[in-house]
């Protein structure tokens, strides 16, 4: 017997492919409903899943996917500090 274990896939807001969670940027919404970036991706809160590329945070923001995926309108401030937070993972 194989003692693979399975890897947890989530889907993409933005494009909506399954991808592993590793693969992925975690945005989360806290019990304060603050939405923030969670880079460990094993903080406490409902969490929204995108891929670690410029298009799909922009499809998502468009569809309005990460709205849906946590329950809550999110602020253009907001979105704007979550693209800010992604260009800094994409120059590192």
């Amino acid at each position: 017997m194989s003692t693979n274990k399975k890897i947890p896939l989530r889907k993409c807001t933005g494009c909506g492919e399954m991808k592993s969670k590793k693969e992925m940027i975690r945005v989360l919404k806290t019990a304060e409903n603050e939405i923030v970036i969670d880079a460990t991706g094993k903080k406490n809160g409902r969490g929204a899943y995108l891929c670690y590329s410029r298009e799909c945070f922009e499809k998502a923001a468009k569809s309005r996917g990460l709205e849906r995926s946590l329950k809550m309108s999110i602020p253009k401030e907001v979105y704007e500090r979550l693209r800010e937070e992604l260009d800094a993972l994409e120059t590192e």
